[in-house]
């Protein structure tokens, strides 16, 4: 198994066992127990459970980092708006474990920094789709076209249905509060 791959493997146990037992009680021996690895083998990708989060948090990045520089270089119009919203949707839609874990453990999260830079990227990201001369409303209306994103991504975990006709139904929501706050341009 290439090394590639092996990370990824060590950083989904890494998300199961965090949702199972929380990111405080899940030890690496346990890690590398579920992985049926040494410890020394797991030392040799990730030195501690900190750098297995950090790494998530990075890959999760690198797509949005991407997005903002594509952005900073298009015009501010509705459909670059509106791309940027479909193009993040398409970043979020592997991190659903991601954002269970962030949710669930916020202090770690805080405690890494890892949130800080979190919120520097949804900052930026909350910028560039806003109009800074429209209505306070209109403002409130595309930065929650943001948030509805991340919120199909776990909310919806417990509505029936099926996954994808969720998950093109919260792009839609987002795509229409961005249109009405665009008045429908």
């Amino acid at each position: 198994m290439s090394r590639g791959n092996t990370r990824q493997r060590i950083q989904d146990v890494a998300l199961e066992l965090f949702a199972e037992h929380g990111y405080e009680k899940t030890s690496l021996r346990e890690i590398a127990e579920r992985l049926d690895v040494t410890k020394a083998a797991l030392y040799y990708h990730f030195k501690t459970k900190e750098d297995i989060v950090i790494s998530l948090f990075s890959d999760l990045g690198r797509p949005v980092d991407e997005l903002i520089a594509w952005a900073e270089e298009q015009p501010p119009t509705l459909e670059t708006k509106r791309e940027i919203l479909r193009r993040y949707h398409a970043a979020l839609a592997g991190a659903r474990p991601l954002f269970r874990f962030m949710h669930e453990n916020q202090a770690t999260v805080r405690d890494l920094s890892i949130g800080e830079t979190f919120k520097e990227r949804m900052t930026t990201l909350a910028g560039m789709v806003q109009d800074p001369d429209a209505s306070m409303a209109d403002r409130v209306r595309c930065v929650s076209a943001l948030f509805t994103l991340h919120a199909g991504l776990w909310v919806m975990q417990a509505v029936d249905g099926d996954q994808e006709e969720k998950s093109r139904a919260v792009l839609e929501v987002a795509e229409d509060l961005m249109s009405r706050a665009h008045h429908g341009e």
